[in-house]
């Protein structure tokens, strides 16, 4: 018999994991004639009382697999280690409040059996905020300009890979992460499918507009050079531009043989340039931030507590 693993990285998710539970055992009970199954729960350095649950709930189920960090390192560093300490044929990745339909991984399941080796959920927009849609297509858009891999938009985590997958994933070791940009540069036959956005069904969102900022602008400059490559553009186009104009100024002064006025020009186009020089400086810093944390070799996260069905084990780094 085929395992699942199901991978749920939470934080500060104490007043849903007992929903999220229930629901998604219910989705589970219906595939035990042919597949296994493990729950790897991984606690993101919660501040509330979220390891306090998981562990009442692994007393009642020893499905239920616990990996605790030291502190909070983030979504990326979650799913890296849940994927980690997976060992079933196929794994899924989901939230765990509710938004990614536990029902949906028995259509998974049927595509993976069709032959696909991941299938991927597409957010419908129908229901978001006209804001918050904009931005995100903004991004994918840019996502998808600046790349040479293709990521769909609208694309989640939620997802359902194989072991080979897996494995291909695990092999990318990377500081930086970001799994959207992962999981399609490992490639394999991939099925997309179409979700509805649905609400939280209880706890606040852990995405700011600031938080989604940030998370944008580590996807565009992980997987690609190109804004490095934009700014170089620039920098030749302005520095022809500037070097036109100076030739016209000399020309037009040796004609007229008077200065050329133009102060309030001239004090624009050298903030304009300046602007451009301090943009140019500002993704280059990305790129060097990047570098400075990958040369470290520092962990992707610390586990300060593992529970792997009946066995717990304390302080492992990983």
């Amino acid at each position: 018999m085929k395992k699942v693993s199901i991978i749920v990285p939470a934080y500060n998710e104490e007043e849903v994991l007992e929903i999220f539970y229930k629901e998604t055992k219910k989705v589970l009970e219906e595939i035990t004639d042919k597949y296994d199954y493990e729950l790897i729960f991984v606690d993101d350095g919660s501040k509330d009382n979220t390891l306090d649950v998981l562990k009442n709930m692994h007393k009642v189920d020893e499905k239920i697999n616990i990996i605790s960090f030291s502190r909070n390192f983030g979504k990326e560093a979650g799913i890296y280690a849940g994927l980690s300490a997976s060992n079933g044929d196929f794994a899924v990745i989901m939230d765990a409040d509710l938004q990614n339909e536990p029902k949906v991984i028995i259509e998974m399941l049927k595509y993976i059996e069709e032959g696909y080796d991941t299938v991927t959920t597409i957010r419908n927009r129908k229901k978001e905020p006209k804001v918050k849609s904009f931005f995100a297509k903004t991004f994918y858009r840019l996502m998808q300009g600046a790349n040479n891999i293709e990521i769909k938009e609208g694309s989640q985590d939620f997802r359902l890979m194989t072991r080979q997958v897996v494995d291909a994933i695990l092999q990318l070791k990377e500081y930086n992460r970001f799994s959207k940009g992962i999981f399609s540069w490992v490639g394999f036959k991939t099925k997309y499918i179409e979700v509805e956005n649905k609400e939280r069904v209880a706890g606040k969102t852990k995405w700011s507009f600031k938080g989604l900022t940030k998370y944008a602008i580590e996807g565009i400059t992980s997987f690609t050079v190109k804004p490095l490559r934009i700014a170089t553009i620039s920098g030749i186009i302005i520095s022809i531009v500037s070097l036109i104009l100076a030739i016209q100024i000399v020309i037009q002064t040796l004609i007229s043989g008077k200065d050329v006025p133009g102060y309030a020009s001239t004090i624009t186009s050298v903030l304009f340039i300046g602007g451009i020089q301090l943009v140019t400086i500002g993704i280059l810093s990305e790129y060097v931030g990047k570098i400075y944390l990958e040369i470290k070799g520092r962990p992707q996260y610390i586990i300060k507590e593992e529970i792997l069905g009946d066995k717990i084990d304390h302080e492992n780094i990983k």
